[in-house]
């Protein structure tokens, strides 16, 4: 398995204008009414580039630039309108930590649901759990239902049970949607962001977007801005980082 990403040429678009929950007959009144029109919001257009087996890629963009949107089609979330994506491995997705969890059921009914849903078996979740709950600091509440939980302890529970689930399963590629915000106090964060680290130099092929530019030259091998619809600059995360300081 090669572990590798090949984008050619991709260009991707959305339909904006008509609220989601619009019936037809008011979307024909809105359109004859001239109050409400579909507007065409293009994303990117000839977007290309690859990633080889283990490389980490740094995505960095203003907010809207398009990251979220290029990660989720190499995901196969979203369909492009234009273009090739060739991958090459098993693809993990990866957007935030707090998706997921059932407030209705206990700490440990929660990581066997989160290690089920990333392909763990429930004798694999046996193997980490232990783990797990170490890493979350949360042993005493094993048993405690998810709802009482305070914000911290719902990030430290989702962030706990993903990345060491993922540690598990070694993915092939793996795409970290802005996941350094972890929402926990700043000493979980540190060791969250420690953990992210070891992750991303397992072996995986990474694609990384992310607003934090430290992580980007700390993590990455190469990267690129993204902005107006293509791919700005590309190269060494160092003089893409500065390069972007500058634009901004």
């Amino acid at each position: 398995m090669t572990k590798s990403i090949k984008v050619i040429n991709l260009s991707k678009k959305f339909n904006i204008g008509f609220k989601k929950d619009q019936g037809a007959l008011a979307r024909v009144v809105s359109f004859i009414s001239g109050r409400e029109t579909k507007k065409e919001l293009k994303v990117f257009s000839g977007i290309s580039f690859d990633v080889s087996a283990g490389q980490v890629l740094g995505v960095i963009g203003r907010n809207g630039s398009g990251k979220t949107t290029l990660l989720r089609i190499i995901a196969g979330i979203y369909e492009p309108d234009g273009g090739k994506i060739i991958t090459a491995g098993k693809v993990d997705y990866l957007s935030g930590f707090a998706g997921g969890l059932s407030p209705k059921l206990t700490m440990e009914e929660n990581i066997y649901l989160i290690g089920s849903v990333l392909g763990l078996s429930h004798k694999d979740v046996n193997m980490k759990i232990n783990e797990i709950v170490e890493f979350s600091g949360l042993k005493k509440f094993l048993y405690t239902k998810v709802y009482q939980f305070s914000s911290g302890m719902v990030a430290r529970l989702a962030f706990s049970s993903t990345i060491f689930c993922l540690d598990y399963t070694k993915p092939d590629i793996l795409l970290l949607d802005e996941v350094f915000g972890i929402g926990a106090d700043i000493d979980f964060e540190d060791k969250a962001i420690k953990k992210i680290g070891e992750l991303i130099k397992c072996g995986s092929t990474v694609v990384l977007a992310s607003h934090n530019l430290k992580i980007i030259e700390d993590y990455c091998d190469k990267a690129f801005i993204i902005g107006n619809g293509k791919i700005v600059k590309e190269g060494q995360p160092a003089s893409i980082v500065a390069f972007y300081k500058n634009m901004r």
